[in-house]
């Protein structure tokens, strides 16, 4: 199998500064300009509102606008992606969050034990089996006033596409290492995609509770191989069995933990000024270690770079934590920490232009032509920030079976600016102009549970009914401008299978279960030319194990078996030229070798045994205009 790195990330490479290959209004801009604030004049009333995602009456500041989003609730948001290497502690590091963010009450074992709860982020029951997680997962609480967005993204590498898709829904991420293993090869890949938008990175070192690097060797690592500098925030007290605690830098304050008396539950913890040394020592009960605490305290105040907030927010500087998730050591303090550095909700690139209602609709102008040009160029765009006038947000992610009695499907939206009121019509990216869709209801997310909603703001992430319009990648906006955010791609599979069903009397429920993965985006289909759905169906994923999970739900979720028979290819070509070129290109026999398949919308694709087949077909025959990876047509097509 090629290694992902030599597609996935040359492929996101193209999304700064270029993306002309994501959508037909897609435009980036630098993302320094998300953290600019919003010029925008503002007229605003004060009125009393209620909030959705609290109890509690607040006055707050609402725009006259009827969905322009009140400054206070833009304010209080920080939503935080969590990426790492399978095995990294990911899973649980969520879990603590949301304990010391008062949404559970006790943390569940990734390994259950007969006592121990799942998960509330690995809530599929293949992810209870395996003890991984396999999708992105979305949840939420309130923490100190603020309401923050926790989206924990899997680990393994065939899962990929579900992280970088979770991260487009990021404005902070951070990077969970592991104590004694240091940077990984998934953590290196993530890495760069948290570059390239910029996104302001904290770091956890996980499982110091076990034998660990030096935090010296972690900063040196991170320096080195990513031109990062970190800036130690929380300093570790010794690692494994005499790891005693955390020495918080900004407040010159020694944290001793001891493990909870109940599991999952939080540690205990007693604080002592660093300067009452004597105390310190006693508590520790380890000179070396009290020793190497004191000297370490004075060399980094003496050689490290202050902490820089600007810096932090444009992703040049890391603020740096030492802990353990599994034993609740310092998950609370970068909890903390996070709330008071991590940026509030940030603005999108996007394009738009004037919606034409079809009875309105009028042959465009020269002037307008070259506009539409521009667009399918990707050469113009302006940020929509938090603070726009109108309600806009786009689709990172689909689901099905979240409740699996209803066999329901969401699709999971960022709000990026305005406010989503209960029942409000949207217009959407890819819909003829003038058409709109009413949003009769959405619904807080925490796992697979859910919660009604009435408002939500810019930073939220919200589900909504997806009866098959949506896709990954589409926006949702009201106003009359029509408005388009960079679309996200779907990656070249490296992995091909036929999947049939051998009973047919399971026909109906195959078909459904099938439709319904694939709206998802975990993996995707292919049939052989001009076949409407009676031929067999071809599966192609990143891999192996996604096959696997397609397999595990069809059998969970819909009561049906399934039969793979893989297919020798090793990649993927969609063929933007269009029939006319692949017909051209097999009767000349450039193609020999290849096979030639359609998608889910009938569109060209190529599927090659090596990458020097396919690279030479590119090159000699242009025309065929080979890409690796799809967006989903626009309803007009």
């Amino acid at each position: 199998m090629l290694l992902l790195s030599t597609i996935i990330l040359p492929l996101l490479l193209c999304i700064l500064p270029h993306t002309d290959s994501f959508s037909p209004y897609t435009t980036i801009h630098n993302s320094h300009a998300f953290l600019q604030p919003s010029k925008t004049q503002r007229t605003t009333t004060t009125t009393t509102t209620t909030s959705i995602f609290s109890s509690e009456t607040e006055t707050t500041t609402t725009a006259t606008n009827e969905f322009k989003a009140p400054e206070i609730e833009i304010n209080r948001r920080r939503n935080l992606a969590i990426i790492s290497h399978p095995d990294s502690g990911k899973t649980t590091m969520t879990e603590k969050l949301l304990l010391y963010g008062g949404a559970i009450q006790q943390a569940g074992a990734v390994r259950q034990k007969a006592e121990q709860r799942s998960t509330a982020s690995d809530f599929m029951e293949i992810e209870k089996q395996r003890g991984i997680s396999i999708s992105s997962t979305v949840m939420n609480f309130d923490y100190n006033s603020l309401r923050i967005n926790i989206l924990d993204t899997p680990g393994h590498e065939d899962f990929s596409e579900d992280t970088y898709r979770a991260l487009a829904a990021a404005d902070n991420a951070v990077m969970l290492l592991d104590g004694a293993k240091g940077l990984e090869p998934q953590t290196r890949k993530l890495f760069e995609v948290c570059r390239m938008r910029n996104l302001p990175l904290f770091t956890f070192v996980n499982k110091m509770d076990r034998p660990a690097l030096t935090p010296y060797e972690i900063m040196d690592q991170i320096e080195e191989e990513f031109g990062l500098e970190t800036h130690p925030i929380l300093w570790p007290i010794g690692d494994g069995d005499r790891f005693k605690g955390v020495l918080d830098r900004l407040s010159n304050t020694v944290h001793l933990y001891q493990k909870s008396t109940k599991r999952g539950g939080k540690a205990e913890v007693v604080q002592v000024p660093l300067e009452e040394s004597d105390k310190i020592r006693e508590m520790i009960g380890d000179d070396e270690l009290f020793d190497k605490l004191m000297e370490d305290s004075e060399l980094l105040e003496g050689l490290l770079n202050p902490l820089d907030i600007d810096r932090v927010l444009a992703g040049n500087q890391s603020p740096l934590f030492f802990g353990s998730a599994m034993t609740n050591f310092g998950v609370q303090l970068f909890l903390d920490r996070f709330c008071e550095m991590g940026t509030k909700p940030i603005g999108r690139p996007a394009v738009k232009k004037e919606e034409q209602s079809s009875k309105s609709k009028k042959k465009p102008s020269d002037k307008e032509q070259d506009v539409d040009q521009e667009d399918d160029d990707d050469e113009a765009g302006e940020l929509i920030s938090p603070e726009f006038d109108e309600f806009t947000g786009f689709i990172f992610k689909t689901q099905a079976n979240l409740d699996p009695k209803h066999r329901d499907r969401l699709a999971y939206v960022r709000v990026v600016s305005g406010t989503y009121k209960k029942g409000m019509k949207v217009g959407h990216s890819r819909s003829k102009s003038g058409k709109k869709y009413n949003l009769a209801q959405a619904q807080a997310l925490f796992g697979n549970d859910r919660e009604a909603v009435e408002v939500a703001y810019p930073g939220d992430v919200i589900g909504i009914n997806n009866p098959g319009n949506f896709a990954i990648g589409d926006t949702l906006f009201t106003g009359s401008q029509k408005v388009a955010f960079p679309g996200i791609p779907s990656f070249s599979p490296e992995k091909f299978a036929y999947i049939r069903n051998p009973n047919p009397s399971a026909y109906k429920a195959f078909q459904k279960g099938i439709e319904q993965l694939l709206d998802e985006g975990a993996v995707q289909a292919l049939r052989q030319r001009n076949d409407d759905g009676g031929g067999p169906l071809i599966l192609a994923a990143v891999g192996q194990l996604q096959f696997e999970v397609v397999q595990a739900r069809l059998q969970s979720e819909y009561g049906v078996e399934s039969q793979l028979e893989s297919i020798g290819y090793s990649l993927a070509r969609w063929a933007d030229g269009g029939w006319d070129a692949v017909d051209k290109a097999d009767a000349a026999g450039k193609l020999f070798g290849a096979m030639i398949v359609q998608d889910r919308w009938k569109r060209p694709v190529l599927l090659f045994r090596n990458d020097w087949k396919a690279q030479s077909v590119a090159e000699e025959e242009d025309y065929l205009q080979l890409k690796l990876w799809s967006k989903p047509p626009s309803f007009d097509d």
